[in-house]
């Protein structure tokens, strides 16, 4: 993620959401095939042997449960926001302190599932670590795949890509803190390579190849790091909203390479077909004279950003890049 952009020039100090990075091994030890894109059902799998694993009074719905807010399922699944909270008023959840990476292909004997938590998520380590080793074994996928975890390795620091290993079945679990993304010198231009489908809406229809806007990603993205702040941090994100935004909207992408692609997940909850379309590609943007917007798109590889983040969904790394000739 850290391709060609330089040496690191500080902290990202005006986004204080500490977080940790988990990659999770399976071996497969099943016939079945997994589906080409395992974040729907790993997370379903999660959730399930979570509230298995901490749920003492057996509701069917959580918000009735006297427990509702201090429960560890409730807190990372249905993340309710506090009666007081200034923010979100209007709805009944805060965005999640989770986020899963799954293989974007399909793997045949090893599968490496990616988990990072914000905040005072990383408080849950190890009820995730048992609920996502049940989660294996119980198997995974419409064939039930089974899946014997292996390891778990941290990445230290979050933002890099060394991985130490922190856990092995029968064995101690020794995670490393969490601790903030450092934030490198902005380029002169960026690219935006977008991993998995990111579904941005705008006056709640979705944005496609042919209505993206630079500003639709920066404030889907800044909304969600004021949000992840204000419910799994110590400090909220205070900024320049009003001035950021607009300053986004006067930003156009200097290359783009958008395109369309259709999935459609089944929801074992609701028992129907659901459509996750969303965007694939790149952009290139250049940072000239908008360098205040940089540290909140360098945060936007850890976080993702636009629907279904908590599946994998709206993932993206950035890239040192050089504009086109005009």
């Amino acid at each position: 993620m850290q391709d060609g952009l330089g040496d690191v020039a500080l902290r990202s100090g005006c986004i204080m959401l500490p977080l940790a990075r988990y990659r999770f091994r399976f071996r497969c030890t099943g016939a079945s095939r997994l589906p080409a894109y395992t974040g729907s059902a790993w997370r379903g799998a999660l959730g399930h042997a979570l509230k298995k694993t901490v749920c003492v009074t057996h509701q069917d719905a959580c918000p009735s449960c006297l427990l509702y807010r201090s429960c560890p399922y409730s807190y990372i699944f249905e993340t309710p926001p506090h009666p007081d909270a200034k923010k979100m008023r209007k709805y009944t959840a805060a965005p999640h302190p989770f986020l899963i990476e799954p293989p974007l292909a399909p793997e045949d004997e090893m599968h490496e599932l990616g988990l990072t938590l914000f905040g005072r998520g990383n408080g849950y380590v190890p009820y995730l670590v048992h609920a996502l080793q049940r989660a294996g074994e119980q198997g995974l996928g419409k064939g039930r795949m089974p899946m014997k975890l292996v390891e778990v390795r941290q990445a230290q620091p979050a933002d890099s890509d060394s991985w130490v290993p922190i856990y092995e079945p029968g064995g101690t679990l020794r995670p490393h803190p969490p601790d903030i993304p450092a934030l490198p010198t902005a380029p002169a231009a960026v690219r935006i390579k977008i991993e998995t489908h990111m579904r941005l809406q705008r006056e709640e229809h979705l944005v496609t190849p042919d209505t993206f806007r630079f500003s639709d990603l920066f404030s889907s993205l800044l909304r969600r790091l004021s949000m992840l702040t204000s419910f799994h941090a110590d400090e909220p994100l205070e900024t320049d909203f009003a001035g950021l935004t607009q300053m986004a909207r006067q930003v156009e992408a200097a290359s783009t390479q958008l395109v369309w692609k259709d999935w459609t997940r089944y929801s074992s909850r609701q028992k129907t077909a659901i459509k996750m379309d969303g965007l694939l590609g790149e952009i290139v943007v250049g940072m000239e004279g908008k360098t205040e917007l940089w540290p909140y798109l360098w945060w936007g590889q850890w976080v993702h950003t636009g629907k279904a983040t908590s599946m994998g969904l709206g993932k993206y790394s950035i890239h040192a890049a050089s504009l086109p000739n005009r």
